[in-house]
């Protein structure tokens, strides 16, 4: 048997807690975790399994952190299905001092988020801060992203085993929780073992907005375009100069403005162009390739070598590419079970929330989880406007997350 201790602390308690660990990822470490402080949240969220009376609980030396909590049915045969966030918050900004504030009951208007700097969360800016008047939000203080994402997600999970805990009567199967390291550089489900997870299927809680249900992602590469330049005194440089950097604008201005990010929504793919380093010598871009589509996406990435070829045939030698593909869409692995995208949409309802079924205009651990034999579509955290000091999370919605991830092991325990 095993000695459960609920520990009385809300969601937002743990919420607020949790967003205080700098958990920002790295992809230039070539480490598991990226960065230290992911392994140091990984040990805290472990102490409090242990003090949940969660039992099998694991964490490997890559800061994978997995755990069970047993079910209650014993009179048959109960799929095991497993919840899963991910630790890290985005390189795009930092997640040290994160200072949350929550905003009580918020009238509409502007949420002044740092005076000094004047700093504002305006609806005329993100109009969707009105889908939210009179709510309690936690926003930042404006120098720091707030990291809902994905702490939102693990606060929620952490809570809804809690809750089934406190409320026996409720019955399930083996539930299996999972905090990986890494997903925002693409890396958190590459040490995932699926196998020692041993779930059934799961469902990443990484998702946005109240009432997100996604399974369909982007396929996903990464292009690296370098360009070589001949550098003599640009006093002397006629018909001996060769400028990389402006042979790379030639090439950025050859592919379709349209289709860009700020451009393109729902299931438009782009080229994203990310980095770029220059000099005469040597210039490198960096884009990222997104589609829904697996044609289109492989049509694109013919495309950028295509356009290689034309500048090398203007200026021979001097252009090469590497792509590299990074995920692809999970869609043709979830619609073969497609019984655990309806579980969650009846969870929802059951929750009251209209479920938005919608395709990911991003990646997800779930994807390449998916790839690897685990179903795991991906259900709304509630924040919103990730990855940037205008993040902020409505804590109804963060509940309500919760109450979604109880009902579908209640669910999948009458089935």
């Amino acid at each position: 048997m095993f000695d459960i201790k609920p520990i009385d602390m809300t969601l937002t308690d743990r919420f607020l807690e949790y967003v205080k660990f700098d958990t920002q990822s790295d992809e230039l470490t070539n480490m598991t975790p990226s960065t230290p402080g992911q392994m140091i949240f990984a040990q805290h969220l472990e102490k409090e399994l242990h003090k949940l009376g969660l039992t099998d609980i694991s964490l490997d030396e890559n800061g994978y952190l997995m755990a069970t909590l047993p079910g209650n049915i014993t009179d048959r045969k109960v799929p095991t299905v497993g919840f899963i966030a991910h630790l890290d918050t985005s390189p795009d900004m930092s997640g040290r001092h994160v200072s949350p504030r929550i905003v009580e009951n918020y009238p509409g208007g502007d949420i002044v988020l740092n005076a000094t700097d004047n700093i504002v969360l305006s609806p005329d800016e993100f109009p969707e801060l009105l889908n939210y008047v009179g709510q309690d939000l936690i926003v930042t203080d404006g120098n720091t992203l707030l990291g809902a994402d994905d702490k939102a997600g693990v606060a929620e999970i952490i809570s809804a085993v809690d809750f089934l805990i406190k409320h026996p009567e409720i019955k399930h199967g083996d539930i299996r929780v999972a905090f990986n390291p890494d997903e925002e550089i693409g890396q958190g489900a590459h040490k995932f073992d699926v196998a020692r997870f041993g779930a059934d299927w799961a469902y990443t809680m990484d998702g946005g907005e109240i009432g997100e249900l996604e399974f369909e992602n982007f396929n996903a590469a990464v292009a690296t375009v370098t360009f070589k330049g001949r550098n003599v005194h640009p006093g002397y440089a006629k018909h001996k100069m060769i400028n990389s950097m402006r042979i790379a604008n030639q090439f950025i201005i050859m592919l379709p403005r349209w289709e860009t990010p700020e451009h393109t929504e729902a299931y438009e793919g782009f080229y994203h162009l990310v980095g770029m380093q220059g000099s005469v010598e040597n210039t490198t871009l960096t884009y990222i390739i997104r589609d829904h589509d697996r044609d289109r996406f492989e049509r694109r990435k013919k495309e950028l070598e295509h356009l290689v070829r034309k500048i090398n045939h203007e200026f021979p030698g001097c252009c090469s590419i590497e792509i590299k593909d990074q995920y692809y869409n999970m869609r043709e692995k979830i619609e073969p079970v497609m019984h655990v995208v309806e579980i969650a949409e009846e969870a929802m309802r059951q929750s009251g929330i209209p479920p938005k079924v919608q395709p990911i205009r991003g990646g997800t651990d779930g994807a390449q989880l998916s790839f690897k034999g685990l179903p795991c579509p991906n259900i709304f955290a509630g924040g919103l406007n990730f990855h940037g000091r205008y993040e902020f999370v409505p804590i109804p919605s963060m509940e309500k997350a919760k109450e979604v991830i109880v009902q579908i092991a209640r669910l999948v325990g009458e089935k």
